[in-house]
């Protein structure tokens, strides 16, 4: 038996001297560490050294490793774009860990026909354009002012089909009547002209303002020319609009053009990093994080490690990169200043200012926010609004998902003390209803859970919400009638279209106040059902989809065929693949299974 000093000398030997990313595991096989390395076989080997000045954090840290992988790159830029993407999807123990208030105000331009632009703190992977974040509702507010007042939008949710549009199924409304609107609903605007206004009203977002100012020259120069002077008005209004605002947001020279702004701020174990955006002498976005250092990293780590998060996460291509040091890798075609003196200085500084601001501020918050106040609040709050008998400090949703009936699935979702309890959530595949058939699925669920909390003598809920109106409720309340639990535990149904309660044995629905605590206690609960059951009923259709000869082999599960297809994309191209490619793909153990199967069926 090789004992596991010898195994991890033997697999540092075999490291290449080349760039690339290390992941430690630990005896469970869990990724705790992934890091970047100019030269992995350097890099890895530094951890195991005796040394006397080695932290107590990084000593644990060394301890705890039983297996080392890692992936050659081209360079150690790609090294650290790749580290990044690694870490935020494996989360290990022992990296830096970014915490960002996932509540900052975007604006979304929709991906749909004649999209709509409004404002949204939740991103929703459905192909629309997201800006922001903006550090503030007010900065937001001000953009979207500035938008609805140069262009003329529509903000009603019609699906505004060619068909729906040609068989006349909506009327224009009191915006069109007052100027707001060109009347897309009843086909008086066309989609040519409608995508050209979203097109400008991108730029202005990016803070190419002079590009749009621009058009509307153009635009006024032509109306003018056709003697039509109350539009050349107009637009001329508008464009006074743009240069105001322009005079506003310029902060420094405008020779200052497409530029990213980075400073850090350290603190014990915690470190701010600022990000500001400049377009055309203007700052067009201000966003600040907080990471969490585990190991003692370096300002310099943290630093990379935020500019690669933040210049992907927030589409950022700028061409400069300014910030308060020279990192240590290189970012390839990307220009680095590290200014001295200048309005570049005066830009690191007033970054440098918002880090500490932002910093202020969540010490300020500490120290003024009670967290058990603010969840008795809620609680209270919700036991008046729903007329409950005790607080609803335990609080379990039911979901269901199914596509035209096929792979039925139900979530529930559970919240203790107003927060969620992810390791109490649950996925139920519906076994005695066929069909698209929601209340019977309902019905299935809502037993199937209670029967076995009381089997388990286990503590019942205060409050159950149910996603769906009266059919669902009904549904619900039939299995706790027979369960014996009818009036013991309260149950509610929410309706999505207008955000209704319904109570059993009530057919008049609550409205709650749409601002108060209580009714978004009660939307983030079901989203959360919503949201957890989508994605177990997702991967449960792809599996029922990607059928492969890989998933008949033992050992090979549906997970490593999906790595595997996704890497090599044919059966063919896996069979051929050489023996560390698939390795550092699927690991050893199951490149020994799927050699020894290829090796037989030959």
């Amino acid at each position: 038996m090789i004992s596991l000093k010898e195994n991890i000398t033997q697999i540092i030997k075999s490291l290449p001297g080349k760039a690339g990313v290390y992941q430690f595991f630990n005896n469970k096989g869990v990724i705790i560490y992934i890091g970047k390395a100019k030269n992995l076989k350097k890099r890895v080997s530094s951890y195991f050294k005796n040394d006397i000045n080695q932290s107590g954090k990084l000593k644990v840290l060394v301890k705890n490793i039983v297996d080392i992988q890692y992936i050659v790159v081209d360079n150690e830029y790609e090294a650290l774009l790749l580290e990044n993407n690694l870490i935020k999807k494996y989360q290990p123990r022992y990296n830096v860990l970014l915490k960002d208030d996932k509540t900052y105000p975007w604006i979304c331009i929709k991906n749909e026909k004649f999209p709509r632009v409004f404002p949204t703190r939740r991103i929703i992977k459905d192909g629309s354009d997201y800006f922001g974040p903006y550090a503030s509702g007010r900065m937001m507010n001000t953009m979207l002012d500035l938008i609805f007042q140069i262009f003329q939008l529509r903000t009603c949710n019609y699906n505004l089909s060619e068909e729906n549009i040609a068989r006349k199924k909506y009327r224009v409304c009191l915006k069109y009547h007052i100027g707001n609107c060109k009347g897309p609903c009843e086909g008086l605007q066309n989609e040519t002209e409608y995508n050209e206004t979203i097109s400008g009203i991108k730029e202005i977002i990016k803070g190419n303002i002079n590009s749009v100012q621009h058009q509307l020259k153009s635009a006024m120069k032509k109306f003018a020319d056709a003697y039509e002077f109350e539009k050349a008005q107009l637009v001329k209004e508008k464009i006074e609009l743009l240069q105001k605002y322009q005079s506003k947001s310029t902060v420094v020279s405008t020779s200052i053009s497409n530029v990213d702004v980075f400073s850090i701020l350290e603190d014990n174990d915690t470190a701010y990093v600022n990000f500001l955006k400049v377009v055309n002498g203007a700052i067009v976005q201000a966003h600040t994080v907080e990471l969490r250092k585990h190991l003692d990293e370096s300002p310099a780590q943290l630093l990379e490690y935020a500019i690669a998060d933040l210049r992907e996460r927030l589409h950022s291509n700028s061409g400069e990169i300014i910030l308060p040091f020279r990192p240590d890798v290189p970012f390839h075609d990307v220009k680095i200043t590290v200014p001295k003196k200048g309005d570049k200085k005066k830009l690191l500084e007033l970054s440098e200012k918002n880090a500490r601001y932002f910093k202020l501020d969540k010490e300020k918050q500490k120290e003024l926010v009670d967290p058990d106040r603010h969840v008795n609040r809620i609680m209270q709050q919700a036991m008046n609004d729903l007329h409950l008998g005790e607080l609803p400090d335990h609080i379990e949703c039911f979901d269901n998902s199914n596509t035209q009936g096929t792979h039925p699935v139900a979530a529930l979702v559970v919240f203790k003390n107003a927060r969620p309890e992810k390791s109490e959530y649950r996925h139920y595949n519906i076994k005695t209803v066929e069909g698209p058939n929601d209340f019977a699925s309902m019905e299935e669920v809502v037993y199937r859970r209670y029967k076995r909390l009381l089997e388990e003598n286990k503590p019942l809920p205060r409050l159950i919400v149910v996603d769906g109106g009266k059919g669902q409720l009904s549904s619900a309340v039939k299995s706790l009638e027979k369960l014996g639990l009818k009036g013991k535990i309260a149950v509610i149904g929410i309706a999505k279209k207008l955000e209704e309660i319904y109570f059993p044995g009530d057919n008049i629905p609550l409205y709650i106040d749409k601002k108060s605590e209580t009714l978004k206690l009660i939307q983030q609960i079901r989203d959360e059902a919503h949201r957890f059951g989508i994605t177990h009923h997702r991967q449960k259709r792809e599996k029922a989809t990607i059928k492969s000869v890989l998933t008949d082999i033992d050992g090979i599960g549906y997970k490593t065929v999906q790595k595997l297809l996704r890497k090599f994309k044919s059966v063919h191209n896996i069979e051929n693949a050489g023996y560390e490619e698939l390795k550092n793909t699927v690991g050893k153990q199951k490149t020994e299974i799927l050699k020894n199967y290829f090796k037989k069926k030959t």
